[in-house]
């Protein structure tokens, strides 16, 4: 009952919309109106500034770590807490409090992949970072982030955590089918960094 308890607590705190309540706070208009029209960082980067988007990546972040370190406090087992990260995640893409739109769930999901596991969670961190620099591609760091993010896992962490990293991963590339159509088509907008 606990983890049931758990993984709706970490839902809501996922569909906490950060870029839109920055907006809000800030008088900037909705994001999910502007640029790509997704309620995440990246996009807060590209029509609100740095600051702006750096508070939205932090606070987007904090949502799946927080949501699975009061996991890890309340006792629940590695798989629980993955599923927890999981959750949040899902809060994080399809938010109650704003109609089920919501943004990527990349920082989200490295918040909470960072709870159940630092070193995986800062690999998978540094190598979005990594990514993003070179190429300029927020999207495709985030898709090869969340690809290695389970390899990461299954070499630094408890295998319970595997499985729920995979669909963590598997439901942020989901996330990106657009942002693959237009990779593809060499049309998807470069990040300044």
């Amino acid at each position: 009952m606990l983890a049931v308890i758990m993984l709706i607590i970490a839902y809501l705190l996922g569909s906490l919309p950060a870029a839109i309540l920055v907006s809000k706070a800030l008088k900037l208009p909705d994001p999910r109106t502007q640029g790509s029209g997704n309620a995440g960082a990246t996009n807060m980067l590209r029509t609100a500034g740095k600051k702006a988007a750096a508070v939205v990546l932090v606070s987007d972040a904090l949502k799946g770590f927080i949501a699975v370190l009061l996991a890890h406090l309340v006792g629940l087992n590695p798989f629980q807490v993955g599923l927890v990260a999981l959750a949040a995640t899902a809060g994080h893409i399809f938010p109650v409090f704003f109609g089920f739109k919501g943004g990527k769930g990349v920082a989200t999901a490295l918040g909470g992949i960072l709870g159940c596991s630092l070193f995986a969670g800062l690999m998978s961190i540094i190598a979005w970072a990594a990514i993003a620099f070179v190429t300029r591609y927020a999207s495709l760091a985030s898709m090869i982030a969340m690809i290695l993010a389970p390899v990461f896992i299954t070499f630094f962490a408890l295998p319970d955590y595997l499985v729920p990293v995979i669909l963590i991963a598997a439901l942020v590339i989901w996330r990106h089918k657009d942002n693959i159509a237009r990779l593809k088509s060499n049309t998807e907008n470069k990040i300044e960094l």
